[in-house]
């Protein structure tokens, strides 16, 4: 707010400056959350943390099997499942024969035990499985660490208290008088070990895991980054803008040299951003929308646009406290259907023409 102000642009200067009106009450003040969030943000950035740190092991294996030739990771889909640590494991242990390694398969795993097996024919370099014994050290500590967060995360939210308003229920479906059920959504394999989702639930009142593309650990992430109460923005624009979605006019003379969204490093904007980008294949309301605008103004933008939308839905939950319900993709259609038949209806009597429907079916 006081960047534009001509002189005092020393350091001391203009920190007295600011000193002198923050006095007078004329700045507005930073968002900080309660003590309870930042608790609740302290320790949820560190098992981040150790996620990101397990994830960095598991390429390291994964590139360590590779210099040997041994393709496990082509015929596995995820490498820390059951299947590949017990092979990883049973390998670092010196056993080296394919057939054996083959028998730790799992019976929901895709790829038989003749695939796997001849998968693991290669060179064992030691060089290479001394890095592998490293690796798989360090991913063992590590969920060592994410399991004592856990421990810590749960009893700081046991102590978070109860929402005082009770969630308002969806309306239920007009053609079969009951409610609609929600599609169920797979938890994340790093989503910690006990039930965070009926914790989030009883602390803020609604099911934010409603909204299609938002899961148990981004609702987390945001309940720690921003909290669970909106009254600190007056607006949902507020909201908005203070995550990083907003766009930002930069005018020079009179001209708009640029209307993107600043540059911020946002946790939030992060996850809400990754929430959106999974809208791509939704058979949803949100998942038509992503589509159209993917279609006309391109994958980032569009991913913008729609953690816009995201971040909009949260704000409106949190505050007035009403269940989502997913309206479906027929009805945007039709919605965006009716939206062109006026935009036409317009543009024709502009030019002094009027729209008639066509008798013919065809």
């Amino acid at each position: 707010d006081t960047r534009n102000l001509p002189g005092r642009k020393s350091d001391v200067q203009e920190s007295q400056w600011l000193l002198k009106l923050h006095t007078y009450g004329l700045l507005r003040k930073s968002f900080r959350p309660t003590p309870e969030i930042r608790a609740l943000r302290t320790c949820w950035r560190e098992r981040a943390e150790y996620v990101q740190q397990a994830g960095v092991c598991i390429q390291r294996m994964q590139k360590a099997l590779t210099e040997m030739n041994l393709q496990l990771t082509t015929v596995l889909s995820d490498l820390s499942g059951v299947t590949g640590m017990s092979i990883i494991r049973s390998i670092v242990a010196g056993e080296r024969d394919g057939e054996r390694l083959a028998e730790f398969r799992e019976p929901g795993c895709k790829a038989s035990k003749e695939t796997i097996a001849k998968s693991l024919e290669g060179t064992w370099l030691p060089e290479q499985l001394a890095i592998l014994k490293r690796q798989l050290a360090d991913w063992g500590h590590v969920q060592k660490q994410m399991a004592a967060c856990d421990l810590d995360l749960q009893a700081l939210m046991q102590k978070m208290p109860a929402a005082d308003a009770e969630p308002a229920q969806p309306p239920p479906d007009t053609k079969t008088g009951k409610r609609k059920r929600g599609r169920k959504k797979k938890a994340s394999k790093n989503q910690p070990n006990f039930d965070l989702a009926g914790e989030l639930k009883r602390v803020a009142g609604v099911d934010l895991t409603r909204i299609d593309g938002i899961k148990t650990m981004t609702v987390q992430t945001i309940m720690t980054e921003a909290g669970l109460d909106m009254s600190k923005w007056p607006t949902e624009d507020h909201f908005v803008s203070w995550i990083g979605f907003a766009p930002r006019n930069d005018v020079s003379g009179g001209k708009v040299l640029k209307k993107k969204t600043r540059k911020v490093k946002s946790r939030l904007a992060t996850a809400l951003r990754m929430a959106a980008s999974t809208l791509r294949e939704s058979a949803s309301y949100l998942g038509a929308q992503f589509r159209r605008l993917r279609t006309r103004l391109g994958n980032p933008k569009a991913i913008t646009a729609m953690g816009a939308k995201l971040a909009r839905l949260v704000y409106r939950m949190l505050k007035y406290g009403q269940e989502y319900v997913d309206k479906g993709t027929a009805q945007y259609e039709e919605k965006y259907r009716q939206q062109q038949l006026r935009l036409l209806a317009k543009r024709a009597a502009e030019h002094g023409f009027t729209l008639v429907p066509s008798t013919n079916p065809a």
